[in-house]
């Protein structure tokens, strides 16, 4: 490993760490940050996204020797002491693992849509713009099988460092793009040959009397608003049905069990 001694918050080399949350508000000029060991296993092992370097708390670089085999030899591992590596975060890093990745080139909606296979399942969340509903949705993609996530523009960043903690990595590992508006969005997974099906507590049927098709496109909506009426009255749509009085769920808890149901269904 290429072990680095930082005494100086202000050292250059860490200058991408230097107030993680305020920087995060406005965007690292192409880089995100990963936290936590976990999350730092996925980054390496996808290999979907360039690891920069590594900071690590001095006391915590012992636990963390096997993740950091798994990262280019050359890549700079940062070591610093409680005191230091906060002043750089700008807060107390109780985790004490960092790393900057960048994001490189985005795929476009239609490049990663090529690239799945025949049969498919794409989660596509819509004006969500909570971080741990993001994150959360990208880790039930990753559970459930889903092979890609598309969001539309008013949908937050899901390398957004909350989104991606919460995601215990999966943003790191799904393949995404984030499109125009729902319309765009939905005219690129017709071209695909996606049936698409839009998540919402007024859906005409109940998703366990939907079949799967081959490739399917699962839309799901903010609370409180839902989708677009537009987008409703252009797809099919389809409810979670729930106990008598009560008619909402959490997005993210409405992504598992749909997902879950999609993936388990046999054509």
């Amino acid at each position: 490993m290429n072990i680095i001694r930082i005494d100086d918050p202000a050292d250059p080399r860490v200058a991408p760490y230097l107030d993680i949350r305020e920087r995060d508000l406005v965007g690292r000029e192409g880089r995100f940050v990963a936290e936590g060991k976990v999350v730092l296993n996925v980054l390496f092992c996808a290999g979907r996204f360039e690891a920069e370097s590594v900071l690590v708390l001095e006391n915590r670089l012992a636990g963390m020797v096997e993740t950091l085999g798994l990262a280019p030899d050359t890549m700079p591992v940062y070591i610093a002491s409680g005191t230091v590596m906060d002043a750089i975060s700008g807060f107390h890093m109780h985790r004490g693992i960092l790393a900057i990745g960048r994001k490189g080139m985005a795929a476009s909606v239609d490049e990663v849509l090529a690239a799945l296979p025949e049969r498919a399942l794409v989660a596509v969340p819509v004006g969500i713009s909570n971080h741990d509903n993001i994150g959360s949705i990208f880790r039930n993609a990753a559970a459930f099988g889903a092979d890609a996530v598309l969001l539309d523009q008013t949908c937050c960043d899901p390398l957004y460092r909350k989104a991606i903690r919460v995601s215990v990595g999966a943003a790191l590992k799904v393949p995404f793009a984030v499109g125009g508006t729902a319309g765009e969005l939905a005219d690129a997974l017709t071209r695909h040959g996606f049936e698409q099906l839009a998540l919402s507590p007024a859906g005409k049927a109940d998703i366990r009397d939907i079949r799967r098709p081959k490739r399917l496109a699962l839309y799901l909506g903010t609370e409180g608003e839902g989708l677009p009426e537009p987008l409703l009255k252009r797809l099919t749509t389809a409810r979670i049905r729930m106990a008598p009085g009560f008619d909402s769920l959490n997005v993210a808890a409405a992504s598992a069990i749909a997902l879950h149901h999609f993936t388990e269904a046999s054509d």
